[in-house]
């Protein structure tokens, strides 16, 4: 395995929004509100800048204008060839292996477009190892698990996703290239638990691996 900071320099690390089909659900009618006034058509993504990115091990700090973060488990694509277009048969061959991510946030209600003072504060994404592409048979089919000081929290999964991880490619390279070392999210699922400073946060996706932070308070580093 290699680590993710072997990552190629430039490369960049986007979150998806609203890929999972029950979170969007949750929102009922709030998505079909202006200025939208329907559900998205095509995938929503945001960056996790260079700031953002942890180790598994690291301490995150809690803001102190937060009392609690949303941890927001998910499985992260690592892009191995540049990939501009693809098809739904190819897509998966642009992908060289997956990390798991912690995509924490600030809990905030701009479900579209949330600010990055809520995504992007320093260690807001603690990222794992990578596995490579042939270690995971089916990326759409892999049990997520949150555990707040050893309790699990949230079990969940990388499947009832808007987009697949092929489809999500797709879509996305429809629009824009992505290049070797780019990290693509999947989105997080619905119920992302919340929690404080002073708690351990394990994320862990079967056969991906685990990572294990302790949140800390702002006050406090």
């Amino acid at each position: 395995m290699s680590n993710i900071f072997q990552m190629p320099h430039g490369s960049t690390v986007y979150g998806t929004l609203l890929n999972h089909r029950e979170a969007l659900a949750a929102l009922g009618d709030q998505v079909n509100v202006a200025p939208y006034k329907a559900p998205p058509k095509a995938p929503i993504l945001y960056i996790k800048p260079r700031n953002t990115w942890a180790q598994s091990g690291d301490a995150v700090v809690v803001p102190s204008d937060a009392p609690e973060l949303q941890m927001g488990a998910t499985l992260g694509l690592v892009i191995g060839r540049v990939a501009s277009k693809v098809s739904v048969a190819d897509a998966l061959n642009h992908v060289a292996g997956y990390v798991v991510l912690n995509d924490i946030s600030v809990p905030h209600d701009s479900f579209y477009r949330p600010s990055m003072r809520f995504k992007c504060r320093d260690g807001f994404c603690p990222m794992g190892a990578y596995v490579p592409r042939a270690a995971v048979v089916n990326p759409d089919a892999l049990t997520m698990t949150v555990a707040i000081d050893g309790v699990v929290v949230q079990h969940t999964d990388t499947g009832g996703r808007i987009r697949s991880v092929a489809q999500l490619l797709v879509d996305v390279t429809e629009f824009m290239t992505l290049h070797p070392g780019d990290i693509l999210s999947i989105g997080i699922s619905a119920n992302a638990p919340l929690a404080h400073a002073g708690q351990r946060v394990t994320v862990s996706i079967a056969g991906v691996g685990q990572i294990e932070n302790t949140l800390v308070a702002e006050e406090l580093v």
